[in-house]
C-alpha cells in the first residue's frame, strides 16, 4: 500500500477527508433541520410525544444521506484541490510530471468507497427506514403512540363518547374541568361533569378507568320521564379504547422495495404496465445516483482551479448548484417515467449522458487545453458584476465632505 500510495497521495487524502466529512454532516443536518420544524408541527397537531420526532428524523436520515454523500464527496475533493491551486502547490506537482489523472487516484478511491456506501443506502437501507417512517406517521394519527387528549378541545373516544378537559397538570396525571358525554345504541345517554379526575389502567389493555371526583352525573333514556341526576364525591367511569388498526405491510410503494425486490416485482407476470414503469424508473433512478458519483472527482477538479491571479470561489457555488439541479431534474425525469410519459431508461440515462458530457468537457478544457479554464468566462462576468455593485454602493454610501 505504501508503494501504491505516494506521499503526495497521502497528503491529498488528508486534505480531502476533513472537508468531505464536514460537508457531508453539514449537508445532512441542513436537510434534517428543514424537515424538523414540519415534524414538530405535525407531531404537536396529532398530540403525540416529542420523542417520536427524533425517531422520525432518524428514519429520514438515510434519504438525506443519499444526497448529502455526493455533496460531501464533491466539496471535499473540490476544497482540497482549490487549496493546493491557490498555494501554487498544484503548479509544482504538474511541473514535476504529475498529471491531473495521476492526482485523481485518491479522489477516485474516495468516490468509489462512498459510491458503495450510497448503493447500500439506496438499495437496501432506505426502503426499510422509509417504511418505518410511514409506520410512525400512521401510529401518530391512530393514537398508537399514546397521543394525548388535547386540552380545551372536544375529543372523540370511539363513536359514542366525547371528552373535554379544561386543564391538565403533572404531565396529564391530574385533570380538572372534565366533561364526558356518552351515548349507547339503545338511546341511553350519560353526561358527566367533574371538578377533577385522573386516568387509571386496568387489567384489560382495551379499557381504562377515568376516576372522577366532585361531580354531577345526568343519566337519561327514552323510557325516563325526567333525567336522573346524581352528585358524587368519587365515581369510576370505564372507557373502551378505540381499536387501532394494524399498519400495512411493507412494499405498498416502489420506494419501500429493495433493489432485488424491485427486480422481482418488475419480472412478475402479474405486474401491470403502470407498475412496470414505476419499478423501472425507480431502479434506474437509484442506479444513476450511484454511477454519477464516479464522475464527481472530474467535476470537482474542473471547478476547483480558479483562473490565474484570481481567488474567486465561484466554482464552489457552481458545483453545489450543478449537483442539486441535476438531482432535482433527475427526480422529475423519474416521475415522468413512472407515469409513462417518458421511457424510464431514456428519461434518466440520457440526462446522465448530458451531465457527464458537460463534466468531461470541463475537465478536458482544464487538463488538456493550455491555459484552458472552463469557468474563466463565468468568473470574469461575476468579477465585473461584483465590481459594478461595489462601485454603485461606494457612490451612494460615501458621505459628502
Amino acid at each position: 500500500m505504501s508503494n501504491f500510495l505516494t506521499a503526495t497521495d497521502r497528503y491529498l487524502a488528508r486534505l480531502i477527508i476533513v472537508p468531505l466529512l464536514s460537508s457531508l454532516v453539514v449537508a445532512a443536518m441542513l436537510l434534517v433541520l428543514d424537515r424538523m420544524l414540519r415534524l414538530f408541527d405535525f407531531v404537536a397537531s396529532e398530540g403525540g410525544p416529542v420523542s417520536v420526532v427524533w425517531k422520525m428524523l432518524a428514519n429520514l436520515l438515510p434519504e438525506y444521506l443519499s444526497l448529502g454523500i455526493p455533496i460531501g464527496v464533491l466539496l471535499g475533493i473540490l476544497l482540497a484541490f482549490r487549496k493546493i491551486a491557490l498555494s501554487s502547490e498544484l503548479d509544482v506537482l504538474l511541473a514535476v510530471g504529475q498529471s491531473y489523472w495521476r492526482l485523481l487516484r485518491v479522489p477516485f478511491m474516495f468516490a468509489a468507497l462512498f459510491a458503495l456506501v450510497n448503493f447500500a443506502i439506496l438499495g437496501f437501507v432506505q426502503p426499510y427506514t422509509r417504511y418505518a417512517y410511514e409506520g410512525l406517521r400512521f401510529e401518530l394519527r391512530s393514537g398508537a403512540l399514546g397521543a394525548s387528549i388535547k386540552v380545551g378541545e372536544f375529543t372523540r373516544l370511539g363513536k359514542n363518547m366525547t371528552l373535554r378537559i379544561e386543564k391538565s397538570a403533572d404531565q396529564g396525571r391530574q385533570l380538572s374541568g372534565i366533561f364526558v358525554m356518552a351515548k349507547q345504541d339503545d338511546g341511553k345517554t350519560l353526561a358527566v361533569t367533574a371538578k377533577s379526575g385522573q386516568f387509571m389502567a386496568t387489567d384489560d389493555p382495551d379499557v381504562i378507568i377515568l376516576r372522577l371526583a366532585d361531580g354531577t352525573l345526568v343519566n337519561n333514556a327514552p323510557e325516563f320521564k325526567t333525567p336522573r341526576i346524581l352528585t358524587f364525591k368519587a365515581h369510576d367511569l370505564p372507557i373502551d379504547l378505540p381499536k387501532i388498526e394494524s399498519f400495512r405491510g411493507r412494499g405498498q410503494g416502489e420506494r419501500e422495495l429493495t433493489l432485488p425486490e424491485l427486480v422481482a416485482v418488475g419480472k412478475s407476470t402479474k405486474a401491470t404496465e403502470t407498475v412496470r414503469n414505476e419499478i423501472r424508473s425507480q431502479i434506474h433512478f437509484r442506479l444513476v445516483q450511484v454511477v454519477v458519483m464516479m464522475f464527481l472527482p472530474l467535476l470537482a477538479v474542473a471547478l476547483a482551479v480558479p483562473p490565474k491571479r484570481s481567488t474567486s470561489a465561484i466554482g464552489v457555488f457552481l458545483s453545489i448548484v450543478m449537483l442539486v439541479a441535476y438531482y432535482k431534474i433527475n427526480e422529475y425525469a423519474e416521475g415522468m417515467g413512472s407515469i409513462g410519459l417518458l421511457n424510464p431508461f431514456f428519461a434518466i440515462w440520457v440526462l446522465f449522458v448530458v451531465f457527464v458530457s458537460l463534466v468531461g468537457w470541463m475537465f478536458y478544457t482544464l487538463a488538456y487545453i493550455p491555459g484552458g479554464q472552463p469557468i474563466g468566462g463565468l468568473d470574469r462576468a461575476f468579477g465585473k458584476a461584483f465590481a459594478g455593485i461595489k462601485q454603485l454602493f461606494t457612490r451612494f454610501v460615501r458621505k459628502p465632505r
